[in-house]
């Protein structure tokens, strides 16, 4: 590996590489469904465990398959990883699956690549990559899970009168507003600091705004790294799906 790669080339590089050792786990023919997913995570885990320790060995790291430690906590860059968003989808040999790579600055997600190994030819999606957007569709289309829709995202699509997208992993949701293919994610039923510090990161250098439902900034590196909801979507149309967020809610607590 090239030791002279920039934050976001490395984290560009490393989501890339991690994607082939998948696809060469998956394409093994030893494993299938849950054993699968769990070689999957743990095969691309120890890549960019020991990638990252090699890299930048000064640096934190928060991984959703690695046992946290406070060391992290009192480093200004930590790099936030998921080796495998959507293990369901990946062992189900869909193609809604992705890898996260992101470095946190003093909390701010401010490199990461999100990487889609499962499209035709693979795509890897990062913030020194960003291009223009493509045109906004007349009637709004927000992603949604596939087997859970967030309660939250169904009554905003309701207030909006928004197209539901069903799709797989957080990466490949966001993912799918920057390349266009829906407008919205918004997500309310609970994630982690590792679901959303690449993707968030990759949406923010793409111009897209990302947030929480109430429109509080994202902030990573938490002691606690539960971060129940998110919010990546154009800039321009921000403003009215923070309200919406803001009118579902005040219905909900009037219930």
């Amino acid at each position: 590996m090239n030791a002279g790669l920039d934050d976001a080339a490395l984290a560009a590089h490393l989501a890339e590489t991690a994607g082939r050792i998948l696809l060469a786990v998956r394409d093994s023919g030893l494993f299938a469904g849950k054993a699968l997913g769990k070689a999957g995570d743990q095969v691309a885990n120890q890549f960019l465990i020991h990638a990252l320790t090699e890299q930048r060995p000064d640096d934190g790291i928060l991984s959703e398959e690695s046992k946290d430690t406070p060391d992290r906590l009192g480093k200004s860059r930590v790099w936030i990883i998921d080796p495998l968003d959507g293990t369901r989808e990946y062992g189900e040999g869909r193609s809604d699956w992705a890898v996260h790579v992101a470095l946190a600055i003093d909390g701010a997600p401010v490199a990461g690549a999100v990487a889609l190994p499962g499209l035709d030819g693979g795509i890897v999606l990062a913030t020194d990559r960003a291009g223009p957007l493509p045109a906004v569709a007349a009637r709004p289309r927000l992603a949604v899970s596939r087997t859970r829709p967030a309660a939250e995202a169904l009554a905003v699509a309701e207030q909006l009168g928004a197209e539901l997208v069903p799709m797989g992993s957080a990466g490949a949701k966001a993912m799918a507003v920057v390349r266009g293919e829906v407008d919205i994610y918004l997500h309310s039923g609970g994630q982690y600091e590792w679901d959303s510090a690449a993707p968030a990161a990759v949406a923010l250098a793409h111009g897209l705004h990302a947030s929480r439902i109430d429109g509080a900034p994202l902030v990573y590196n938490q002691r606690d790294v539960a971060m129940p909801d998110l919010l990546i979507c154009r800039r321009e149309m921000a403003e009215s799906l923070l309200a919406a967020c803001r009118t579902s809610s005040n219905r909900g607590k009037d219930a």
